[in-house]
């Protein structure tokens, strides 16, 4: 890294985190320490990450796939077999020089490597060690699998949304998976400004059912509060816990969604005179259904251009349905900056999502795009005092790799 580069990290430099995490919620953890200018060095092992190599969407891209090329930017690769004891004695190695190390092995896992907290602490006693898991590091569903859709349905929260009497409701993205990324990384930088005040390193456990449980801090305060069961409509509402209407409704080009609006108000603006007389919070819960049904029949009359018009005069909030290309083109994303642009030496020009947050005197940015696997692992290794003839020694042996594999060892 050369002084120039240097001057223009952000505000964690100097951080070193060592991610050892697969598939989504940790890289996009480690991800958003490097966006912030940690030095995150991503260990694979020596054919790389599988996600590397397993089509996003359909989308597949010429050395890194898609799902992988927007999770691991702003990383440096290092190649590691931690199954051998060579291997593993260069992570430990490594640890030395690292604040934090961050990994989402099944419970047990990191034990049986060896690189379990108390194993990495005796390393670096103020190493700050994060754990991410999916139901818990321990407890009857410690080995269940932690994936997105499965976490969803157990939280409750696919029950929240549409229609009684048809199959639930997930959400249109990897919820779980990304709420719990956002947690780690909170976790991670509480923990760091506990070692900045202290001194002491500490253990962070995250895992997914929490996460996208504690997410649900309102709902599941209606219940457990208000003792008001999830009860889902005829008629497809957004939301069991919001009166109506409260969705999205199709208009003669597309749809438009209304969230919550008076229903006099609503009724004045849609030409609906039953509404006239309703009292949003009272008819609002106990005529849901008719009140969905009678907004649609009048929606769907007109564009969702003269609604969104004839709504801007007054109260009701109401917005278009973007899909994907018009969401990139909308004046606020491009006035906002929230899409970033830069050029990948093998998968070429890249617009991703960038950073959801800013910083007056050390902006996010993209230092480099996701690297191949085992691209650094010569420079990570000189890093911590290496020589050329060791690292050749190492490479030799098979406990790393340097570059990365023409195709994944099956």
């Amino acid at each position: 890294m050369n002084d120039d580069e240097r001057t223009q990290r952000g505000i964690l430099d100097g951080v070193r985190v060592i991610d050892c995490s697969i598939a989504m919620a940790g890289p996009f953890a480690a991800q958003r320490l490097g966006d912030l200018g940690a030095d995150v060095i991503k260990v694979e092992p020596p054919q790389g990450e599988w996600q590397r190599y397993s089509a996003s969407g359909g989308a597949t891209g010429n050395r890194i796939n898609v799902s992988f090329l927007s999770l691991n930017r702003n990383k440096r690769s290092i190649a590691i077999d931690l199954k051998s004891e060579r291997g593993r004695s260069v992570l430990l190695e490594l640890v030395k020089s690292a604040d934090v190390f961050l990994q989402n092995y099944r419970p047990g896992v990191a034990a049986r490597l060896g690189i379990d907290y108390d194993a990495l602490r005796a390393q670096r006693p103020d190493i700050v060690y994060a754990s991410i898991s999916g139901y818990g590091e321990d407890g009857p569903y410690r080995d269940r699998p932690g994936q997105d859709l499965l976490l969803q349905a157990m939280s409750g929260a696919m029950l929240s949304a549409g229609r009684a009497g048809q199959p639930p409701q997930p959400a249109g993205q990897y919820l779980v998976d990304a709420v719990t990324a956002s947690t780690a990384f909170e976790g991670i930088l509480a923990a760091l400004f506990h070692r900045e005040r202290t001194g002491e390193g500490q253990l962070v456990t995250v895992n997914m059912l929490d996460a996208i449980t504690t997410l649900q801090m309102q709902e599941l305060s209606v219940f457990t509060v208000g003792h008001v069961p999830q009860v889902r409509s005829a008629e497809p509402h957004a939301h069991v816990y919001i009166r109506a209407p409260y969705g999205a409704f199709a208009t003669t080009d597309g749809f438009i969604v209304v969230a919550m609006p008076s229903l006099p108000e609503l009724g004045r603006a849609i030409g609906e005179p039953s509404f006239l007389e309703m009292d949003a919070e009272v008819h609002g819960w106990t005529h849901r259904d008719e009140i969905y049904r009678k907004t649609a029949a009048r929606l769907k009359a007109e564009t969702t251009e003269h609604w969104l018009g004839l709504f801007a005069g007054t109260s009701i909030w109401a917005g278009p349905v973007y899909d994907y290309e018009r969401l990139l083109n909308d004046p606020q994303i491009k006035h906002n900056g929230t899409f970033v642009e830069y050029e990948h030496p093998t998968e070429g020009v890249v617009v991703t999502p960038g950073f959801p947050y800013g910083f007056s005197t050390t902006p996010p940015r993209v230092y480099r795009g996701a690297p191949l696997a085992g691209e650094h692992t010569r420079e990570i290794l000189a890093s911590i005092g290496l020589s050329d003839n060791e690292v050749d020694d190492l490479v030799a042996s098979g406990a790393v790799v340097e570059g990365e594999p023409a195709v994944l060892d099956e």
